[in-house]
């Protein structure tokens, strides 16, 4: 498992409510390349509650949408943007867990369009919530027009899970 470095860090303008680290009412998502998938591991909280001790839905659909849009980042070295998200919730997610884990892989591509599909496990590996992202991908130069080079990892070193 390797960690991605994030392309956007350096870009005017930046302030992602999914990534973006200096967002303080974001969520600080950091993405990790294990094989074909795209990893977060993430710490719910209270802040991100819709019910009592339960992660609010909304948040869910946008873990599951950002994980998939780091696939287009690092696995088809682009960018892109949602055109169709779908989510199914299977069992709540709690802000109390310690930790969840959100994982991302391209499933299909058709032209330039790329179907991933995106799970939500609990700390103790239970499926919560699963989605299929349809993402509509960026040529190269629309790509480098947004302000898109490359994504990478920090390095060869493989990361302990």
């Amino acid at each position: 498992m390797r960690k991605i470095k994030n392309p956007w860090l350096s870009k005017p303008g930046y302030h992602c409510f999914g990534c973006c680290p200096e967002n303080p009412h974001g969520v600080g998502m950091e993405f990790f390349e294990d094989g074909e998938d795209v990893v977060c591991f993430w710490r719910p909280s209270a802040r991100y509650q819709g019910w009592i001790d339960t992660l609010h839905g909304g948040i869910q659909a946008t873990l599951i949408d950002e994980c998939a849009s780091w696939v287009v980042f690092r696995k088809l070295q682009t960018t892109g943007v949602t055109s169709n998200l779908s989510v199914k919730y299977r069992r709540p997610v709690m802000t109390t867990e310690p930790q969840i884990t959100i994982r991302a892989r391209l499933r299909e591509m058709k032209r330039n369009v790329a179907f991933i599909g995106v799970t939500i496990e609990n700390s103790r590996g239970e499926l919560c919530a699963e989605g299929e992202a349809v993402y509509f991908t960026a040529t190269p130069d629309k790509a480098a027009g947004m302000g898109f080079t490359e994504c990478v990892t920090e390095g060869d070193e493989l990361l302990s899970m």
